[in-house]
């Protein structure tokens, strides 16, 4: 039988992490046995709904490359694939109907007062366990209410005693007390289906045969697998993954500014980058690789490596990862891509693509460019302490003297490229007996006025250009005598 998994968000902001990590594993799922990936939209909770979040979910996943076979854009032999629209069609309303036939369900006429009174208090939280009231009406009183237009909900029809057992992939079989289910709401007040319910009867429709979705969803999975035995359907399998948490082992939050895609391409990361670590949030390879192309996570992705714990968002392995893909950039896209945070501190006539490939590889993310090199721009207030230098034995006074002597060999060089300053400097190092780091500490740090730079002392020069070179020199030299 040919895999088919689904990616079903709902579209009520951006896309956050553990909802990528989903989209990503379901995808990998079906295509690492040459399945199908299915984008279903879920929007029957209306009041949640926000506009431009389906197109935020569009660019996303194009962002990522997890490109769907079937879905609302596109179109496939199971659609519609927003749910809203299957509302419409009456698809929910249908199976809910054939469930109260069955007895698996039942009219509920229930009023919010009644609701409230049987709620109760369970360690500090509000819990509502409903008492079946209204399994018990007659037919006569049910179609009575139904026509005096009186509003209700249908309810799921589950056993108070027992246990229910269902299998996860990764968790192996879980019993629960039926005590514990509930009669929860398959069809709401409004005409549209819980999510709990839209997503059995859409999951079946649409020939899901791997359901993939975060572990806080494992204590639903047996009022789903309720449903699916009454209707006589095979159950998918599942594959819940584990939590994601922040380095102090708390929930993602949006206040931590990367718990959704979108702050983190805003951050400066790159979207393959992303991919990768995201992919690693929860799931290990059979070997300790730890960069892989979407191509290549494809190829080695077994679902049963998944862990069971749960998963550390740690913010320096992705700053990490994302400087292996910068380094591993092609020039041009680098160029274009820095090019913004380039402009943002340097405006003068300087050699910009070669700024960039100055800090190509000292960068993990795209931020960290303009206070690498703001000093282009301008050279800033620095401390003489940064002429002391232990490796390099130079300290303020032989800085001075350095600077004094190297004056007139750079005034009176004409070739101003980075290989020919190198060697001018190296023979006068030689004829001198200095060391090269000896005689470039001082000269970089006039240049710059920084502990450290994306680039060497004549790297500097050759950008610079020989006037602005001599004149930041010139002031370092005043500055060492003051």
């Amino acid at each position: 039988m040919k895999i088919r998994t689904r990616y079903a968000p709902s579209p009520t902001g951006r896309m956050h992490v553990g909802n990528l990590r989903t989209a990503l594993y379901a995808y990998l799922i079906a295509k690492h046995e040459g399945g199908d990936y299915i984008l279903r939209i879920e929007d029957t909770d209306q009041g949640r709904f926000v506009e431009g979040a389906t197109e935020i979910i569009y660019d996303t996943l194009k962002g990522t490359g997890l490109i769907h076979d079937e879905g609302p854009d596109i179109g496939g032999p199971v659609g519609p694939y927003v749910q809203s629209d299957r509302v419409r069609e009456g698809i929910y309303m249908k199976y809910a109907k054939e469930l109260v036939e069955k007895g698996e369900a039942y009219y509920c006429f229930c009023d919010k007062e009644r609701l409230e009174s049987l709620a109760r208090e369970v360690n500090g939280e509000r819990i509502m366990t409903y008492d079946k009231h209204c399994l018990h009406l007659s037919k006569e009183e049910i179609e009575a209410n139904l026509a005096a237009g009186k509003p209700f909900v249908i309810r799921q029809n589950n056993p108070s005693e027992g246990t229910t057992t269902f299998h996860d992939e990764l968790y192996g079989d879980i019993s629960v007390d039926n005590s514990e289910l509930d009669d929860m709401v398959l069809i709401k007040s409004d005409g549209f289906p819980t999510y709990n319910f839209a997503n059995v009867i859409d999951d079946h429709l649409m020939g899901i045969t791997h359901v993939v979705r975060g572990a806080e969803y494992l204590s639903s999975s047996p009022k789903y697998n309720r449903l699916y035995e009454a209707f006589g359907w095979e159950i998918p399998k599942y594959i819940h993954c584990p939590t994601i948490t922040n380095e102090e082992h708390k929930k993602l939050s949006k206040r931590s500014g990367h718990a959704s895609y979108e702050d983190l391409i805003e951050a400066g990361f790159i979207p393959e980058a992303v991919v990768n670590f995201v992919a690693l949030l929860g799931w290990s390879p059979t070997d300790n690789t730890e960069i892989f192309s979407l191509d290549e996570l494809i190829h080695a992705f077994d679902y049963m490596h998944i862990a069971k714990n749960p998963a550390v968002f740690d913010m320096q392995k992705l700053r990490w990862m994302n400087s292996e893909y910068v380094k591993a950039m092609d020039e041009d896209k680098f160029y274009e891509n820095a090019l913004p945070y380039i402009k943002k501190v340097i405006t003068k006539p300087l050699d910009l693509k070669r700024i960039a490939a100055m800090v190509k590889s000292r960068i993990e993310i795209y931020p960290d460019i303009p206070e690498m090199i703001d000093f282009f721009e301008e050279l800033p207030e620095y401390s003489t302490d940064l002429y002391i230098h232990k490796k390099m034995k130079t300290t303020k006074e032989n800085s001075l003297e350095l600077l004094k002597e190297v004056m007139p060999i750079l005034e009176g060089q004409e070739d101003w490229s980075n290989d020919a300053l190198f060697e001018t400097l190296k023979k006068f190092g030689e004829e001198k007996g200095y060391k090269t780091g000896y005689i470039m500490w001082p000269i970089r740090t006039a240049l710059s006025g920084k502990q450290t730079t994306p680039a060497g002392a004549t790297e500097l020069l050759e950008v610079f250009g020989k006037e602005e070179s001599l004149e930041r020199l010139k002031k370092g030299i005043a500055l060492l005598e003051a």
